[in-house]
């Protein structure tokens, strides 16, 4: 008979995880659990772990193997030698960030039209995955019905490379492009956003429940952000009226 329960040594994981700020992997959350006395091992946390989504967020130092470098590699940055768009649905592009709700990060993936700076599709979750990434694309799609071409820009994340994304993308008539490495400015508009996101809304503010955080994000993106705030980038008009005065 196991001497704790998978339930009581999921919390036992749980509050080691979220009390590190959720960097640690299993390894450091099994020792910390040996410390406080409790008796498991490193394998069962492990597994816990990966079935309840918890993942480490620090980044790790060591080189990428060479197949893990050419598999990024395949993706150039089709950007940074074409025009800016000078219409919507030519160039869009996406990341993820971290919003914290009580003890515990959420994650929240964004769509923006680099021609207008406009939120055309989001998507706010616990884990951050290609299915997070895949919501908001899709959100994006369904608000713009392209009928052209569009070049989709992203960072280097797995959640943007992974086959399932690459599939998505060349079904819908979507050209892939990433940040060329260690070149997080290759997707400026974006951590643009999120600063002001998080300046506006986030900094300052605790949220202890995710339908509160996600009550604010739906009014900041769909209305605020999109609709009410002053972009020095587009002669200070918001996204919504940028659009609408070149159309």
């Amino acid at each position: 008979m196991r001497a704790i329960n998978d339930a009581d040594l999921l919390s036992n994981v749980k509050q080691v995880f979220d009390s590190n700020h959720q960097t640690y992997g299993s390894p450091r959350v099994f020792h910390a659990l040996k410390r406080a006395g409790i008796r498991t091992s490193e394998k069962r946390v492990a597994r816990l772990m990966q079935e309840n989504g918890l993942r480490a967020r620090a980044l790790k130092t060591y080189s990428k193997p060479a197949k893990v470098k050419s598999f990024y590699k395949e993706i150039k940055n089709n950007r940074k030698n074409i025009s800016k768009p000078d219409a919507i649905n030519q160039q869009w592009s996406g990341d993820i960030t971290y919003l914290k709700v009580g003890t515990r990060w959420y994650y929240l993936a964004v769509v923006l039209d680099l021609f207008s700076r406009r939120v055309i599709g989001w998507a706010f979750g616990q884990n951050k995955s290609t299915t997070l990434t895949l919501k908001a694309l899709q959100l994006a799609i369904k608000k713009r019905k392209p009928t052209q071409p569009v070049l989709f820009h992203t960072d280097r994340g797995a959640e943007y490379r992974a086959h399932i994304m690459q599939q998505f993308l060349v079904k819908h008539n979507i050209t892939a492009s990433m940040n060329r490495p260690g070149c997080c400015t290759d997707n400026a508009e974006v951590e643009s956003f999120f600063h002001s996101l998080k300046a506006d809304l986030i900094r300052g503010n605790v949220f202890a429940t995710t339908d509160k955080l996600h009550s604010k994000l739906k009014g900041y993106m769909n209305y605020f952000y999109n609709r009410q705030r002053l972009h020095s980038s587009l002669g200070y008009k918001t996204p919504a009226e940028f659009e609408l005065a070149v159309n």
